[in-house]
C-alpha cells in the first residue's frame, strides 16, 4: 500500500506531467461526442444519464473512491469537504462534486449514501454507482482505467463542459490553490476584478509553525478531527493523550484497520460512533506518528492550560465582586 507522502507526490508529478483527459478533450468540445449517456444511480437512488444529467453544461470536480477503502478515500474526501466549504454558494448551481465508485460490485447507493452522509457532503454533490461495465466505460473516459482499486487514481479531474477544459488536480496540496483552479475554470470569475481581504471564517486555526507533527495534522487530521471544537467527521481528539496510552495511540495511528481487525474495544466502540467511515491507513512512519502524538499533547495542554487560566480569572473577579 503506497503511504500518504507518495500518494500526494505521485498526485502532484501527474499534474505537471500528464495532459488533460486527453488531448483530445481539452482541445475541442466533444461533449456528448466524448462522455457516454450511460444510466448510473446517485447516493440517493435516483437514475441520470450520465452526460446529460451530470456533465452537460455545468463546471465539475469528479473524485474515485470506494466505500471499503482502507486508506486515502476518506481523505481525499474530507479534504474535498474543506474545498467544499469555500464554494458553498455555487454548489448544485453550476458547480458539482462527483464522486465516482471504482468498486460497482458493491457499492450500492445505499453504501455512498451511509458514505456521503459521514462527511456531511451538501447539495450539488453526487456519489454514483451503476452497472459494473458502465462504470468502468465511464471512468476510463474521466482518465481512471485502473485494473484493481488499490490502483485507482487519486487526482481529481476538473472540468467545465461548456468550454471543453478537463485538467487533473490534487487534493493534498494548497487547498485555497485548488479553489482557484477550480474558479478559473469558469469565464466569469476570471473577468473579475477582486480584492483578496483576510476572511476569519477561512482561518482553520491551524496556522503552521515550527512545532512538529503541525504541517502533518492540519494536512492528514484537520480535515477530520478537531481538537476541543466538538466531533467531525471522526471524534474531537480533545483529551485523547489523557485518554488513551501513548502505546495504543501509536498502533492505532499507524496501523487503525489491524486494531480494528482485533476487535480491540475501544476501536469498535469508536466505528460504532461514526459507522459511516472508518479511519484510514495512512502508511506513517514511526516519526511521523511520534510527531503527532507529540502536537495532540501539546494542543491539549495548550487548551487545559487557557482553561485554567480562564478559571483563575473568574474566581478573582467573583472575589472582588
Amino acid at each position: 500500500m503506497k503511504s500518504f507522502l507518495t500518494v500526494a507526490a505521485i498526485a502532484l508529478i501527474s499534474i505537471v506531467v500528464s495532459p488533460a483527459i486527453s488531448a483530445e478533450v481539452a482541445t475541442n468540445h466533444y461533449g456528448a461526442n466524448y462522455f457516454p449517456n450511460l444510466p448510473v444511480l446517485t447516493q440517493d437512488g435516483k437514475t441520470l444519464n450520465f452526460y446529460d444529467d451530470v456533465i452537460r453544461g455545468k463546471r465539475v470536480v469528479v473524485s474515485f473512491i470506494y466505500t471499503s477503502c482502507p486508506d486515502i478515500c476518506p481523505l481525499t474526501t474530507a479534504r474535498l469537504t474543506q474545498v467544499e466549504d469555500q464554494l458553498r454558494d455555487q454548489m448544485g448551481r453550476d458547480l458539482f462534486f462527483i464522486s465516482m465508485t471504482v468498486d460497482p460490485e458493491h457499492d450500492t447507493p445505499e453504501k455512498l449514501k451511509e458514505f456521503s452522509k459521514a462527511f456531511g457532503t451538501g447539495p450539488g454533490w453526487l456519489f454514483l454507482a451503476g452497472k459494473p461495465e458502465d462504470i468502468r466505460f465511464i471512468n476510463s473516459r474521466l482518465g481512471d482505467k485502473s485494473r484493481s482499486l488499490s490502483e485507482h487514481r487519486n487526482e481529481v479531474i476538473l472540468g467545465n463542459d461548456n468550454t471543453g477544459e478537463w485538467a487533473r488536480n490534487t487534493v493534498f496540496g494548497d487547498l485555497d490553490r485548488l479553489v482557484i483552479d477550480i474558479n478559473s475554470m469558469n469565464p466569469a470569475w476570471q473577468q473579475e476584478v477582486r480584492v483578496i481581504e483576510y476572511n476569519k471564517a477561512s482561518d482553520t486555526g491551524f496556522a503552521l509553525g515550527l512545532q512538529p507533527g503541525q504541517s502533518l495534522f492540519k494536512k492528514i487530521c484537520a480535515p477530520c478531527h478537531t481538537i476541543g471544537v466538538g466531533d467531525r467527521v471522526g471524534p474531537d481528539l480533545r483529551g485523547v493523550t489523557e485518554r488513551r496510552s501513548p502505546e495504543w495511540l501509536t498502533r492505532f495511528i499507524r496501523s487503525p484497520d489491524k486494531v480494528r481487525a482485533e476487535k480491540d474495544s475501544v476501536a469498535m466502540e469508536t466505528a460504532a460512533r461514526f459507522p459511516g467511515v472508518r479511519m484510514p491507513n495512512l502508511g506513517l512512519t514511526d516519526l511521523d506518528v511520534i510527531d503527532l502524538i507529540f502536537y495532540l499533547k501539546s494542543q491539549n495542554d495548550r487548551i487545559e492550560a487557557g482553561n485554567k487560566d480562564d478559571e483563575a480569572m473568574m474566581a478573582s473577579h467573583h472575589h472582588h465582586n
